[in-house]
């Protein structure tokens, strides 16, 4: 099997074009624009199989799609441990927001705790996608049913100034705001976090259908002034 050939065969020009605008820090000529349900289905399809093992050790890949494609099979693996040597052995090759928010292996949900030193782990790193990574899977593992207080420090206490990484922590703190309030809500009264990052999470969470119009209008008056 010839990945890099089944990826071609779903080619869209017009969609290529149109993600490479979506993700800029990817030059244009790396898109074959394979649109992610089909990208999903040839992971599903070819999980496990010999030639995606090969694929998955000849990094670093050409394409955006071969690197989406890369995350969406790392997000297939069944087995905790060989999922996390995978993510470790990936993660320095991720350039790009999209590839990076692709991976979402269903295996962590029943490694929790193994998890959390990980992610304090990837967190902490200074490659940009790595450290969103690990915000990532904070954000989607630990602000529900395992939530404790003391996890917000992770993202407030990450002193960054990558674009992508305050993104995802004002990503982090709105989702916080909607699932976690009386716990994140003292981040913004406090300023514990850059005005920055401050602001863009009042705008997130403004903009989420999750917060109530009253929590909304609270949230407003704690904008900061940018210096």
């Amino acid at each position: 099997m010839d990945i890099q050939r089944e990826l071609f065969a779903l080619r869209d020009q017009t969609y290529a074009v149109f993600q490479s605008k979506l993700t800029p820090t990817v030059a244009e000529e790396l898109f074959i624009g394979v649109r992610v349900p089909e990208a999903r289905r040839l992971a599903r399809a070819i999980s496990g199989h010999p030639a995606s093992l090969i694929f998955m050790k000849e990094l670093p890949h050409r394409y955006y799609d071969e690197n989406m494609l890369h995350g969406l099979l790392i997000s297939e693996m069944k087995e905790y441990g060989a999922c996390v040597e995978a993510v470790d052995a990936f993660l320095p090759f991720v350039d790009n927001w999209a590839v990076c928010d692709i991976m979402s292996p269903r295996v962590f949900r029943n490694n929790r705790p193994d998890l959390l030193a990980k992610i304090r782990e990837w967190s902490a790193s200074k490659h940009t996608y790595t450290s969103r990574f690990g915000l990532g899977m904070l954000m989607s593992h630990f602000l529900d049913e395992d939530f404790c207080p003391a996890y917000l420090d992770i993202p407030a206490s990450i002193p960054s100034d990558e674009y992508y990484v305050k993104m995802m922590i004002a990503w982090f703190f709105a989702t916080a705001l909607a699932k976690q309030w009386e716990a994140a809500v003292p981040y913004l009264v406090e300023n514990r976090l850059t005005a920055w990052v401050h602001n863009k999470t009042i705008q997130k969470a403004r903009e989420s259908r999750r917060i109530t119009a009253e929590r909304k209008a609270y949230l407003n008056k704690l904008k900061r002034p940018m210096l």
